[in-house]
């Protein structure tokens, strides 16, 4: 009879604030989600390359399947914050429920985890295996980039020099890059691509301009004083504008 009479403590799935929690869950991870993807891509510039294309998308991927874990988070803070509170010396009587108490629920938080870093590190290794095939493309643009305290030089296949960078549209491009005193990181800042300038060793990237136009050149590695002024810009043209540009800097070149 004193059996029947006791309180039957509900199963944990149907206590109040873990319904709570459930429902905060939902709310916060659509919230994190939509409100993350916006600001990230609203505050990066629009892409002028498949590359910056791609990252962008990653950025979208990346931050919706992160989003669940910070709505988890979140929806227990909120929980906590807006419980009942206990006082006294002596611990609650559902202490001893403690999430952490829980060998299935650590279980399940390791291998999400775990399932979530290997599908960001599969998506990243796509995307940069489709980055050195391109580098390998044979009808690409081969062009020598080279750094120094504080400017960039473009070396072009028939011996045209510039100090801006000039590209055609919807022509893949293979850069080869290098420094001449300090390490430097040639940033083309609209097309995603950014890569290392070491002195004495080159290293190679790839792009394929899609829309025409001026966009930045930057320095991204911290090289000395005047680092914030290493910029140029590359011109994006059509094809026969870039021909006639580089027929007349090769001239140019030869003269000198």
């Amino acid at each position: 009879m004193t059996d029947l009479m006791t309180p039957q403590t509900p199963q944990w799935w149907k206590k109040a604030d873990v319904k709570k929690t459930l429902i905060l869950w939902i709310i916060s991870t659509a919230v994190i989600g939509y409100v993350g993807v916006e600001f990230h891509v609203r505050n990066i510039v629009a892409p002028a390359s498949e590359n910056m294309s791609s990252i962008i998308s990653l950025i979208r991927i990346f931050t919706w399947a992160a989003a669940p874990v910070a709505g988890l988070v979140t929806a227990m803070c909120i929980t906590v914050l807006t419980s009942s509170r206990h006082y006294g010396d002596n611990p609650p009587a559902e202490a001893d429920q403690e999430i952490r108490n829980s060998p299935k629920t650590a279980a399940v938080w390791i291998v999400v985890s775990g399932m979530l870093c290997l599908f960001a590190l599969v998506s990243g290794l796509i995307v940069l295996q489709h980055d050195n095939e391109a580098v390998l493309d044979t009808e690409a643009i081969q062009v020598n980039v080279v750094g120094q305290q504080w400017v960039w030089n473009f070396d072009y296949p028939n011996g045209a020099r510039s100090d801006d960078l000039y590209l055609p549209v919807n022509k893949p491009v293979v850069f080869h890059i290098t420094s001449k005193d300090v390490k430097h990181s040639f940033w083309i800042v609209q097309m995603g691509v950014k890569m290392d300038a070491n002195p004495g060793y080159t290293t190679e990237a790839a792009v394929t301009p899609d829309k025409i136009g001026v966009f930045d050149i930057r320095c991204a590695e911290l090289c000395g004083l005047l680092h914030a002024y290493m910029q140029t810009k590359v011109h994006v043209v059509s094809q026969i504008d870039y021909d006639a540009w580089l027929k007349s800097h090769a001239a140019m070149e030869a003269g000198a």
